[in-house]
């Protein structure tokens, strides 16, 4: 009987032990093995492997938190909805990881949230319409597998200064609504299957620096309201399908230092303008498109050269009109020869119908010819 009651004893002691060495109800929650008290844990970072697995739904708890990153790990399983209960949180960094599933729509809950970044890992699903939060300042979905349209509410995040969208499988067009974000600096949509033109309404984000839109599906031509963006330091739009001129006004992005427009079906001439980019560290921008010579010499070397460019549309057909007529007002005479003169000694190219001799050169030989064929007159 007396061994018996030792036994009890001894059960009861290790049981209240057992309990003791656990997190304590209602006051602390367990996480991958730690305990963190629910009421005083504002800040929770674990990063680079120092956790795996999934989140557990109880981080939920920890509603004082204002900071959680557990970038860099090994996690995986879905982002817990339970996220969503953590509504002082300012900043969520979840990148690196090894996340599947849909983004929750019950991040829409965190109001205060002014940097979410969720890149680099496996999640699928659409763009949630909730990412509209007003106090975002930093986006990044990157390097997921998201699918969809680009959610219209991206508009809302009128304080956002980075997005990145990037390297997913994104399809539709880029909302027009991209113009209420007014203090854009970042912009990356590059590398998904967008289709349509590019929105003129682009060109109200003048405090854009980086605009990189490349490896879609994008038609339609570039707009001159990309010069209101006179801020742009990097302009990436290649492998596209854009077609159209280059306008002009490019040449107001004077502060560029890479310019890429390669692998579209741009054509005519390159705009004069595009010498004004003093800044570009050099030109591969510009081949594989159907651009017509002669091309702009901007100091350091050619723009472009035939050899890049399906050159087979580039011919001019000339006016129907009295050989020589080079102002089409139904005579040769002085006039034409001025007009022949100061096309020649201006900067612009001249017109190959100015071509009087066919020998696919405009100069001097020209001008005599085109005074020999009036005095024949």
């Amino acid at each position: 009987m007396i061994y018996k009651q030792k036994l009890i004893t001894l059960m009861t002691m290790f049981s209240f032990m057992s309990v003791g060495w656990g997190c304590i109800d209602g006051v602390e929650v367990e996480l991958w093995g730690e305990c963190y008290n629910i009421e005083t844990t504002t800040e929770l970072v674990l990063y680079s492997n120092q956790v795996s697995g999934e989140i557990p739904p109880e981080i939920g708890q920890l509603t004082n938190l204002t900071y959680l990153g557990l970038d860099h790990c090994e996690l995986t399983g879905q982002i817990p909805p339970e996220i969503g209960q953590l509504t002082n949180l300012v900043f969520l960094q979840l990148n690196n990881n090894q996340f599947t599933g849909e983004i929750p729509s019950e991040i829409g809950n965190l109001t205060n949230l002014g940097y979410l970044c969720l890149d680099y890992n496996q999640l699928s699903g659409e763009i949630p319409s909730e990412i509209g939060l007003t106090n975002l300042t930093y986006l990044s979905l990157s390097d997921n597998q998201l699918t969809g349209e680009i959610p219209p509410e991206i508009g809302q995040l009128m304080n956002l200064m980075y997005l990145s969208l990037q390297r997913n499988e994104l399809i539709g067009e880029i909302p027009s609504e991209i113009e209420q974000l007014t203090n854009l600096t970042y912009l990356y949509l590059d590398n998904n299957q967008l289709t349509g033109e590019i929105p003129s309404e682009i060109g109200q984000l003048t405090n854009l620096t980086n605009l990189y839109l490349q490896n879609n599906q994008l038609t339609g031509e570039i707009s001159p309201e990309i010069g209101n963006i006179d801020s742009l330091t990097n302009f990436r739009l290649h492998d596209n399908q854009l077609t159209g001129q280059i306008p002009p006004e490019i040449g107001q992005l004077t502060k560029l230092l890479y310019l890429y427009l390669s692998y579209n079906q741009l054509i005519g001439e390159i705009p004069e303008e595009i010498c004004n980019l003093t800044n570009l560290f050099d030109f591969p921008t510009l081949d594989n498109n159907n651009l017509c010579p002669p091309y702009p010499d901007c100091g350091e070397g050619l723009i472009t050269s035939e050899e890049e460019q399906d050159t087979s549309n580039c011919e001019e057909e000339c006016p129907d009109s009295i050989e020589g007529d080079l102002n089409y007002d139904g005579i040769v005479n002085i006039i034409d020869v001025v007009t022949l003169v100061t096309c020649i000694l201006s900067d612009n190219r001249c017109n190959i119908c100015f071509d009087i001799n066919y020998d696919e050169e405009i100069n001097i030989v020209d001008i005599i010819n085109l005074v020999n064929l009036i005095l024949d007159i």
